[in-house]
């Protein structure tokens, strides 16, 4: 999938592709035709950068109704001949969401659209799912053919239906088949069941990993094998490390940490920097300069980063310390340290943090994954003087999730912020900003109370975030 592209957000489009609560005002101000139209776009042409932890299907699903916009460009979509070509998730996750949430709001003709498309879709197993969690017994009974369908009669098709049962996230459905008195949907699931059982089974009598006796050497040889393969065992080594190490392997490790192969080398770093070894924070330096020189291989540049996600796991004094030396690099190791300032520095530490959240939004821009952590520093520091930058965030970021966390450095860092963006936020597309804008939006807005009595009724509003709205308003939603 490509990167999406994002409007500016200082328009209707960018407001909503963003998700702000923004958005929906302005939407529900603006011409009707010329809000669905936006609307539309951010449904079928997902603007989230990262579908799997950014919430946006209720936030739209919610403006699909107060616009009362109809099914038939997200029909389109869902149904077009791309549909057999494009079988990513992506291209049809976020539609289908939607379409879950408004069938949860009595959307009849969601519903049926969801039955259809889990019979004859690509991604049907998602629309499935969605299902489970909203159709009553007899529409999902009427599913089981057309589903059990697509996979052939056969040794090939019912090892892929057993992996499908086995893996499904949402397994009412196939219990509800599993019942069926048909010889062709319920035996045919419940040996799939089995099957799948059996499977685990297998895999939990023949791990592939460490085992009781295993010495240090073997656990690190383990993990240069994963990284031969392509796989980075530094944090499961690291553990089984803490598990088999003593004392006396010391020196091993140490040896491993400077000069060992790759996968070895990692394992040992991570195991160190978790036993809080005095050498460790040396090693790590030693790593990251090496691959600080340009001309570093590939092997050098993995160590220099399992190093660094090390570091980025130390707690300690020395850590901190060793970070306030460290902050100035302009390398990945630097940007760590900043990171550590933001989570465990002190308030002398503040115009570190402020220096780092600064640099960053200027040398990466709003949509930076350093920023995260440095907007949490900066409003765990309460530093005041970072609430022009984070304001910055707030407004141009495109990711969700780095603007709640933005939002909650303004609670605390902004006295303009109970007045202003709270405000806004009570109409946000992730319930963990919502929550935070009920605790802190001012009441005496209008706005603000109305929208707090919709979120306590709406039944599809996460418990947190009624919580919050009850603790404020009180239970008689009284304002």
């Amino acid at each position: 999938m490509f990167d999406p592209v994002i409007a500016p957000s200082g328009t209707l489009l960018g407001l909503l592709q963003r998700g702000r609560g923004d958005g929906t005002l302005h939407a529900l101000a603006a011409p009707r035709a010329e809000a669905l139209a936006a609307l539309n776009h951010c449904v079928l042409q997902d603007p989230r950068h990262d579908w799997q932890v950014e919430n946006r299907s209720l936030y739209y699903a919610r403006l699909h109704l107060d616009l009362h916009g109809g099914l038939e460009e997200i029909e389109a979509h869902l149904f077009c001949a791309e549909d057999h070509l494009d079988t990513e998730e992506s291209r049809t996750g976020l539609a289908l969401a939607v379409l879950g949430h408004l069938a949860s709001y009595g959307r009849r003709d969601a519903l049926l659209l969801l039955r259809r498309y889990a019979a004859t879709g690509s991604n049907w197993a998602w629309a499935l799912d969605e299902l489970a969690l909203r159709d009553d017994d007899a529409g999902l009974r009427g599913l089981a053919l057309p589903v059990l369908a697509r996979f052939p009669a056969g040794p090939e098709g019912d090892a892929e239906l057993s992996r499908t049962v086995r893996d499904a996230f949402e397994p009412r459905p196939w219990r509800l088949w599993a019942e069926d008195p048909r010889e062709a949907v319920g035996a045919r699931v419940r040996a799939a069941r089995e099957q799948g059982s059996f499977d685990r089974w297998q895999r939990q009598l023949r791990p592939a990993g460490p085992r009781p006796g295993w010495s240090v050497r073997a656990v690190l040889d383990w993990a240069q094998e994963g990284y031969a393969r392509g796989a980075l065992l530094h944090g499961p080594a690291a553990r089984c490390l803490t598990a088999v190490a003593g004392p006396e392997d010391r020196p091993e490790l140490l040896d491993a940490a400077r000069y060992g192969a790759p996968g070895a080398r990692g394992a040992a770093l991570h195991h160190l920097a978790e036993a809080r070894d005095p050498a460790v924070l040396d090693l790590v330096e030693a790593a990251a300069d090496l691959a600080a020189r340009g001309a570093a291989d590939t092997d050098s540049r993995t160590v220099a980063e399992a190093a660094v996600a090390a570091y980025r796991r130390m707690c300690g004094e020395d850590a901190v310390a060793r970070a306030r030396a460290w902050v100035r690099r302009d390398d990945a190791l630097g940007a760590a340290a900043a990171e550590v300032l933001a989570c465990r520095g002190s308030a002398a530490d503040a115009r570190l943090v402020l220096d780092a959240l600064r640099g960053t939004v200027r040398g990466e821009g709003p949509d930076s994954a350093a920023l995260g952590p440095l907007a949490d520093g900066a409003g765990r520091l309460g530093i005041a003087c970072a609430a022009p930058v984070l304001r910055h965030i707030y407004r141009e970021t495109s990711s969700s999730q780095l603007r709640g966390r933005a939002a909650r450095a303004l609670a605390a860092t902004d006295p303009t912020f109970a007045t202003g963006f709270a405000v806004e936020c009570l109409w946000d597309c992730e319930e963990t900003t919502r929550e935070l804008a009920a605790q802190h939006a001012e009441t005496g807005d209008v706005r603000v109370a109305e929208r707090l009595r919709r979120l306590a009724a709406d039944p599809a509003e996460e418990v947190e975030v009624q919580t919050a709205v009850r603790n404020r308003i009180g239970p008689d939603l009284q304002v």
